[in-house]
């Protein structure tokens, strides 16, 4: 038998087959839920179950801790309905226009531009375009049907190749094959548009970006899409890395800065090296901002890059220094190893 969902802020309902995740009964009838990995690993798909039961599959205990599930909350990207529902969450308008599709690519493209990252361009077939808001994700497949996730680092309105920002993971399948034997004019077939990580434009609040490592793949894009669409709320981009050589393309963000009035640039690295010969901001970059701006009542938050910044950055932000929980707006980096020790 199947289940009837309501949603408690907006009363819209849909159904949810036995055995199907919330999160993919809710998009397959056209109604728009925040997420970001699907996998149980990033909780971008957070809500709380007002009435009703679910039971979860495997998830990070990062991305649901016990004490949240005992008081009501649930990953509906892994949690299946065991009865109707009544649950709280904000729903996403937007993401849902957007077409998701299975295409082929060619690789344009592979620049290395630091000892371990890649920027990867592909060619899309030329009767194919692909719509997407700046922020969103593809998924590539992989010849045994696995999927690797890669935000979109191009802003919508750029024609032609679509570009992705790709860390080495030494030991992974995929980037292995990226940094050691992959050739250009390779195929590529990938799924998308995903996501609900994107610029909420309506809204005049300043704005917090935060990013570490190639977490400013997506970033990049809603900049660009900004710039774009001459959007001019106030916009402080804080980069976190290690090393110098991780903020791969600084020189991009500096232009922004000396080009733009409205836009800040704040780079912090947690190890500088020596030959890095760094006067600038260090620590955790979530710590920057903190320090910088201690009241965020006012503000919006897009975070993107390792699930621990992420985690930390919402928790500080919204627990200590005024951010209300809507307005920060997340996509954690995940992979299989956010899902080692799954519940």
């Amino acid at each position: 038998m199947t289940f009837k969902v309501t949603l408690n802020q907006s009363g819209r309902t849909f159904q949810v087959e036995p055995n199907e995740p919330i999160l993919i009964a809710a998009l397959r009838q056209g109604i728009g839920l925040p997420y970001g990995c699907k996998n149980g690993a990033c909780g971008s798909c957070k809500g709380r179950v007002k009435e009703g039961e679910v039971e979860h599959g495997p998830h990070a205990a990062s991305a649901l801790p016990n004490d949240e599930k005992l008081r009501g909350s649930a990953l509906l990207c892994c949690a299946n309905a065991l009865s109707d529902l009544e649950i709280d969450i904000r729903e996403v308008n937007g993401a849902g226009d957007m077409p998701v599709k299975k295409l082929p690519s060619r690789v344009n493209q592979l620049e290395r531009v630091a000892e371990d990252v890649i920027i990867m361009r592909l060619q899309l077939p030329a009767s194919e375009r692909l719509q997407f808001l700046a922020g969103q994700y593809i998924e590539l497949i992989l010849r045994d049907g696995v999927r690797r996730s890669y935000s979109i680092a191009t802003a919508p309105h750029h024609e032609g190749l679509l570009e992705l920002h790709l860390r080495h993971m030494p030991g992974g399948l995929f980037t292995d094959h990226v940094f050691g034997t992959m050739k250009e004019r390779e195929i590529l077939r990938f799924e998308g548009p995903m996501g609900t990580f994107f610029l909420r434009e309506s809204a005049p609040n300043p704005i917090v970006f935060l990013a570490s490592g190639t977490g400013f793949a997506p970033i990049k894009a809603i900049i660009e899409h900004a710039i774009h669409k001459k959007i001019e709320r106030p916009m402080t981009l804080y980069w976190g890395a290690r090393r110098k050589q991780d903020l791969y393309l600084m020189t991009l963000a500096e232009q922004w800065a000396r080009e733009l009035p409205h836009f800040t640039f704040v780079p912090v690295l947690s190890e500088p090296l020596p030959e890095d010969h760094w006067s600038g901001r260090t620590g955790l970059v979530h710590q920057a901002v903190i320090t910088d701006l201690p009241d965020l009542s006012q503000h919006q938050v897009y975070a993107c890059g390792a699930p621990v910044m992420v985690e930390a950055a919402k928790r500080d932000f919204t627990s200590q220094h005024g951010l209300p929980d809507d307005e920060f707006y997340a996509d954690a980096f995940t992979s299989a190893a956010d899902l080692a020790n799954p519940l």
